[in-house]
């Protein structure tokens, strides 16, 4: 399987999970490391957007290929676990909570989850703690210009 991470190029090309552990986002809790990526390019690119400024262009931006071989168990969230407000923002304790919990049970490398930008459409999380995340690679990287429409 193939997934897609937007991120600043100011940032290494590694995949780790220390940036959203700085401040925690949807699916984490402060401290916790966890990799965000998409099923495609434009959600990939639509999880970016929703947290950019719409007065200047961004720049500086890459778009990640990142290989997860079919090996690597993905769990996937069943939607009827959802409750009412997971999809929020600012995002609520119970989607960090079960997120964290996820990672701490190192049961999969992987976590398939709806995403809260697009109704229908599913993020994947990695774990960079499981033993099968040394197996996930990043396999492409390009330069990636927004167009300016989404901007004005």
């Amino acid at each position: 399987m193939e997934v897609f991470r937007l991120q600043n190029q100011k940032h290494p090309l590694v995949l780790s999970g220390f940036g959203a552990s700085i401040s925690g986002a949807r699916w984490n809790s402060k401290g916790t490391e966890l990799i965000y990526t998409a099923q495609n390019r434009a959600l990939s690119m639509a999880e970016v957007v929703v947290h950019l400024s719409l007065f200047n262009l961004p720049k500086g931006f890459q778009m990640l290929k990142i290989r997860i071989p079919d090996s690597v168990a993905v769990y996937i969230l069943p939607l009827s676990e959802l409750v009412a407000g997971w999809n929020s923002f600012p995002e609520n304790s119970w989607s960090q909570q079960r997120g964290d919990a996820l990672v701490r049970a190192k049961d999969c490398a992987v976590y398939k989850v709806p995403s809260a930008v697009v109704k229908g459409e599913f993020n994947f999380l990695i774990n960079p703690h499981h033993p099968d995340f040394k197996r996930i690679k990043i396999i492409d990287a390009e330069d990636f210009l927004f167009d300016s429409r989404l901007f004005y």
